[in-house]
């Protein structure tokens, strides 16, 4: 056994041991995640590992096939200095054309047969082709079973070594995942995201098969339902199979949940009371959005379950899957710096996300919502009474004889309702948001500047007058509403 068998050698038996040690850690990991109450610090230190091993794995993996393409028809050629007197320096100019023209031949000969046996080990060793996977006329439509470029070659000896990598599936839940791919996304932050939703394990070997697959750049923008115990290959050829019509669902801003349960069941996905549901049972989603633990006990998801577009394919939508795709949206659109700015300002996230919902139904200007969000805070922070139309109208429901769940206009009555959502009875916050606010108005909380303002009364055309003190303020009153 020469020197490079002995180190090929040897990187093998520790590439067999990193693999092995990586699959434990993943097996570990994944049953950390499914235990009723997860120890955070424990697989946060997992994670850490399983990084250090997959970076170790792929040195390793790069230094195995640099050892291979080196065995495969490199020999060492002699490039020792020849003194002056040796023969060789005497030699005429025709015989040292002759010795390189060798040269050449011999070096394209060797080149030849290493890539000829470069060729006949992916051949070998290559990832299986889709026949497995899908129907053998999809796979070959979908997807490149025959790769023909040097680069796709060499991924696939690389995809070889990590064969049951490839066909292993990420775990074994198979609650369906559901996957946006945004339009211009590239292969690189889908293969993220997807690590990150738990559906790959390997962000790094995905990219790699999406090359060899010839599938890097036909990955289509749409929302999928995905599976942790889908094998890459299958979610590979889920990404761009040919998806039923999606609907179209728009939630708008300032919505309560009863009003999008209604929404959704008139579009033919499933029952508003089944939505319903699940909105009030927000202990269910808790482990999955850790921005729920600031939600009190017998309170609901009504504030968090973010407006916006969403593209669903009917009769594949359930209402645990919908809410779930409202929670993610409003984890990635409610950013850290928005977080921040509202426990910069003393509120937890939940009193953050209530003031928002109140300037959600009562501003119509866009520029007055940072001074809307200034007065509700300047007035709670005094312990003031709100004094917000809006909770009123959340706290008297649904109008049969309007159609509406927003009572308009309020008579002195209806100031009267007793409820804790009633702000011109009781001071304070009311128990939890009145509405799902868009992100205008969570920014307007989050990030508006303080102000002197401590009233406003509408004007009547949408926008409203404000005023700092109870005399100036009642001046506006006997003026807009007389």
């Amino acid at each position: 056994m020469n020197q490079l068998e002995r180190e090929l050698a040897d990187v093998v038996g520790e590439l067999q041991r990193v693999q092995q040690e990586l699959r434990e850690a993943a097996a570990r990991w994944n049953e950390l995640r499914q235990e009723r109450r997860p120890d955070k610090k424990a697989i946060a230190e997992l994670e850490a590992l399983m990084a250090t091993l997959r970076r170790r794995r792929g040195e390793l993996q790069d230094r195995h096939l640099a050892l291979r393409r080196q065995m495969a028809g490199k020999e060492a050629v002699d490039f020792r200095p020849v003194s002056p007197s040796h023969p060789a320096t005497r030699r005429k100019p025709r015989a040292l054309g002759r010795a390189v023209l060798a040269l050449v031949m011999v070096a394209a000969v060797v080149a030849g047969v290493g890539l000829g046996a470069l060729w006949g080990v992916t051949r070998l060793l290559a990832p299986p082709p889709l026949r497995g996977v899908a129907s053998e006329t999809e796979a070959e439509t979908v997807l490149d079973e025959d790769p023909k470029s040097l680069e796709q070659r060499l991924i696939g000896l690389y995809l070889a070594f990590r064969r049951d990598d490839l066909m292993r599936p990420a775990g074994d839940d198979d609650t369906p995942v559901i996957f946006v791919v945004e339009p211009g996304e590239t292969a690189v932050t889908i293969a993220h995201r997807l690590e990150a939703e738990g559906l790959i394990t390997d962000a790094n070997l995905f990219r790699r098969l999406l090359v060899y697959r010839g599938a890097d750049q036909k990955l289509a923008a749409g929302t999928y339902q995905l599976r942790r115990t889908m094998t890459m290959d299958e979610i590979i050829l889920a990404l761009q199979a040919g998806r039923p019509e999606e609907i179209v669902i728009t939630i708008p801003e300032g919505w309560r949940a009863e009003e999008i349960a209604t929404h959704l069941e008139a579009q033919g996905l499933f029952s508003a009371d089944a939505y319903l549901a699940l909105v009030r049972d927000p202990a269910r989603f808790r482990e999955e959005f850790p921005f729920l633990q600031d939600v009190p006990a017998g309170t609901t998801l009504e504030g968090f379950l973010f407006p916006d577009t969403y593209r669903v394919v009917k009769g594949e939508a359930d209402p645990e899957a919908f809410i779930r795709m409202q929670l993610a949206t409003f984890d990635r659109r409610v950013t850290k710096e928005l977080r921040e700015g509202m426990a910069a300002k003393g509120m937890t996230l939940y009193e953050g996300i209530i003031l928002a919902s109140l300037v959600e139904r009562e501003a119509v200007v866009d520029d007055e919502r940072p001074l809307i969000a200034g007065v509700f805070e300047n007035r709670w922070r005094d312990g003031m009474l709100l004094n917000a139309d809006p909770t009123v109208q959340y706290a008297l429901g649904y109008q049969e004889d309007q159609g509406t769940w927003w009572k308009r206009p309020l008579t002195l009555e209806d100031l009267e309702v007793d409820s804790p959502y009633n702000t011109y009875k009781y001071p304070g916050l009311p128990p939890g948001p009145i509405c799902n606010p868009g992100l205008a108005a969570i920014r307007a909380v989050a990030l508006a500047p303080p102000t002197d303002f401590y009233y406003f009364v509408a004007r009547g055309d949408g926008t409203h007058v404000f005023a700092r003190t109870l005399e100036e303020h009642l001046q506006n009153v006997e003026r807009y509403r007389r």
